[in-house]
């Protein structure tokens, strides 16, 4: 059966505001938790970006729900050395409940320090040499790595868990199934892809998770949660690659402006109609993911968690 969690955004909320959405999501029925890992936000009409790790000590803390960066890039902002002890640390806050997604990341994010941002295909080997290293320092040995992209000089995590995090990762385009397929635990897409799926599956992942995000927006009506989706999360509408490598929350804004509500509609739920929610989140089951992840677009999270416990999660789980 699929399980339903729920999606907090980073680039929307400050860090208490994001905690106590986990703990209404765990009291309206949501079963796991997603949080996005972002320097900037995508717009400044988001408004926010806090620092994924210190969120996550506090929500090992504060819920007893399975939680997965959505996701991480621990390859040009952060070495993958670093991210393995933020993992390790968190895994161990939260024993088997954390999972750490990665992705080969936005240029949005990872250009802050000064950084080239490689092309695609790099970024990708890359990411593959990072969680070798993220694997082998979770062994709680030392570790000594010489390879293209990274070093590691007599590295040692003296604070592991007992069972090493799991990896999933996010992947959108066929060579980045692959690699999933080949060297992840999970998957992760943003979209009901059926066919980036069964590639995943095709390529070794048969039989792993597959996890998915949707975004929606409960509102008093369907043309009011359009407005505020095109005030909000305009980028969502913006094609092909332009999500890795435009720079700057001012490059987003700028081709921001080019969507219309047109472009935007059915690409998120919106008003008040469960039934309409609840034909929106079908295509992930049937593409084949096993657990979603919603995400609530706008101000009125309250609202929204009250309409998915008593409304919307119960008519998904009698289907």
């Amino acid at each position: 059966m699929t399980r339903y969690g729920y999606f907090l955004s980073t680039e929307d909320w400050p860090p208490d505001e994001l905690i106590r959405q986990a703990r209404l999501a765990e009291e309206a029925g949501f079963e796991a938790l997603w949080i996005s890992d972002h320097f900037h936000p995508w717009i400044d009409e988001q408004g926010q970006a806090p620092f994924v790790w210190t969120v996550l000590g506090a929500l090992a803390r504060e819920t007893s729900l399975p939680i997965t960066t959505a996701v991480t890039c621990p390859t040009v902002r952060i070495h993958p050395a670093i991210v393995a002890q933020a993992a390790a640390t968190t895994a161990v806050m939260a024993p088997g409940r954390f999972t750490l997604g990665v992705g080969s990341g936005e240029a949005l994010n990872e250009q802050v320090t000064g950084a080239p941002w490689p092309l695609a295909d790099q970024r990708l080997d890359m990411l593959e040499e990072a969680i070798e290293i993220m694997r082998a320092l979770w062994t709680g040995e030392v570790v000594t790595h010489r390879g293209p992209y990274y070093d590691v000089e007599h590295a040692r995590l003296y604070t592991c868990p007992d069972e090493p995090p799991k990896i999933y990762m996010s992947a959108f385009g066929p060579e980045a199934a692959d690699l999933a397929g080949r060297i992840a635990d999970g998957f992760i897409s943003t979209s009901p892809d059926a066919e980036m799926a069964r590639r995943f599956e095709a390529a070794g992942g048969a039989g792993k998770p597959k996890q998915a995000g949707a975004k929606v927006c409960f509102a008093p009506s369907a043309d009011e949660g359009l407005d505020i989706v095109l005030k909000r999360w305009p980028n969502q509408a913006l094609p092909g690659e332009l999500a890795q490598v435009l720079r700057t929350p001012e490059h987003f804004m700028q081709a921001s402006e080019l969507v219309t509500r047109e472009a935007l509609a059915g690409s998120a739920a919106c008003g008040p109609d469960a039934e309409e929610h609840r034909k929106f989140l079908t295509p992930y089951v049937e593409a084949g993911f096993d657990e979603v992840y919603v995400n609530q677009i706008g101000p009125d999270q309250d609202g929204f968690f009250r309409f998915y416990r008593d409304e919307v999660l119960p008519a998904l789980r009698s289907t």
